[in-house]
């Protein structure tokens, strides 16, 4: 039993030395954690935070709802990051990474849509129309108050150019809607922006980015025109205006050919036409040809989103709307004659009416002509032929 206790002693001795050397050890403790102060301005899409010294910033990271992380490399010494604008209606969540001796260390920032759910404008929409024009719509949110006011600001891709909605457009009060007539200094890609406003509750925004070249609905085809022979009809157009210029194979047109009968039904074609350098279509039409009519309208080449049909051009018997080329010659070449008719016989009848008066003559140049001598031998009397010469002699008698 003795020795048992001894036993026990030293073991109890040995534990307490030992912890006494760790103790003075020099262990790894966790790392402190900087406190950044990041902020973030949703308009600029720009992280900014705190710099500290002797501190390097790796990156900075936007953890969409839609698109995924989205990382940007900070410039040397710099103490922000700014993003690509994309929609943070949902919400995002910010990362700065910080370099350390261990490993880099996060600081995140969560950025939220305050307001009460369901208050922001709903079934946002744009389109672009006749290349100069813009209507913007939305809803009222099924949540949102009674006395709720939304306002709509558009801010170009490169954040130079800024404005808010000139002429709203109003359902009971409330703008749900807004026209633009001044598109200029805005750019391919746009944020949009939707506030509102309550004196009830807080109301949440939505944003959107919107490409011009998806939201822009174009016009029909300008200057389209017929021309028909024995066989076919050579139907011509032009491409329409639109915001950015564009090639004609960045097109697609869709014709509506309909042949009028007596029937109150119409018997009709839809043809897809690809955009082509002459932009025409050979429709096969062999005489004689009843009346047929033609339409366009024009779309994306690669998104289909038909825009207006044209008014309709009507070919074919009957027509008085369309002359084919040759008809044009001939009845520029009748005009033509008709006019040099009129113009010969008004000067025909001036002659007419106006002999010329006769030359006074001139006996001095008249004389001198070759054309006007007179040979005194052709007027002289042929002695042979004619008569004998009387010859009167007359005496004087003196008194």
């Amino acid at each position: 039993m003795r020795l048992l206790a001894i036993t026990i002693l030293f073991f109890m001795l040995l534990d307490t030395m030992l912890l006494q050397t760790l103790a003075h050890q020099d262990l790894p403790s966790a790392e402190r954690v900087p406190r950044l102060n990041m902020k973030f301005d949703s308009w600029r899409m720009k992280l900014s935070w705190d710099c500290e010294e002797n501190t390097t910033y790796l990156e900075c990271v936007m953890i969409h709802k839609e698109n995924g992380p989205i990382t940007i490399i900070p410039q040397e010494k710099e103490c922000h990051c700014e993003f690509s604008d994309y929609s943070l209606h949902d919400g995002v969540t910010l990362m700065v990474k910080v370099n350390s001796t261990q490993r880099p260390i996060p600081e995140t920032l969560v950025y939220a849509n305050s307001g009460g759910n369901g208050t922001a404008a709903q079934n946002f929409s744009c389109f672009i129309y006749n290349a100069n024009f813009m209507n913007c719509s939305w809803a009222k949110g099924q949540a949102a108050p009674d006395d709720v006011q939304y306002f709509l600001y558009i801010r170009d891709s490169r954040k130079r150019r800024e404005r808010e909605c000139p002429h709203y457009i109003e359902d009971s009060g409330t703008h749900v809607g807004c026209h633009l007539e001044d598109l200029s200094g805005l750019t391919n890609y746009n944020y949009f922006l939707v506030n509102g406003t309550s004196q009830r509750t807080g109301v949440q925004f939505f944003d959107s980015v919107l490409s011009w070249k998806k939201i822009e609905i174009y016009s029909p085809p300008n200057n389209i025109s017929v021309f028909c022979n024995a066989s076919h009809c050579l139907i011509y157009w032009e491409k329409p205006k639109t915001r950015y210029r564009l090639s004609n194979m960045e097109f697609k047109y869709q014709l509506d050919i309909q042949r009028k009968s007596n029937k109150e039904n119409s018997e009709n074609q839809l043809i897809e036409v690809p955009g082509n350098l002459e932009n025409s279509y050979n429709f096969p039409s062999p005489e004689p040809r009843p009346k047929h009519t033609v339409k366009i309208r024009t779309s994306d080449a690669r998104i289909q989103k038909w825009g207006a049909w044209s008014q309709p051009i009507e070919f074919g018997s009957g027509n008085r709307g369309l002359v084919p080329i040759y008809a044009l010659v001939v009845l520029g070449t009748l005009i033509t004659v008709l006019t040099l008719g009129c113009l010969l016989k008004r000067f025909l009848a001036s002659q007419t009416l106006f002999p010329p008066i006769p030359r006074i003559k001139d006996k001095w140049t008249d004389g001198h002509r070759p054309d006007h001598q007179v040979i005194w031998e052709n007027f002289t009397l042929d002695t042979e032929k004619g008569d004998n010469e009387e010859i009167l002699t007359v005496q004087e008698v003196p008194v």
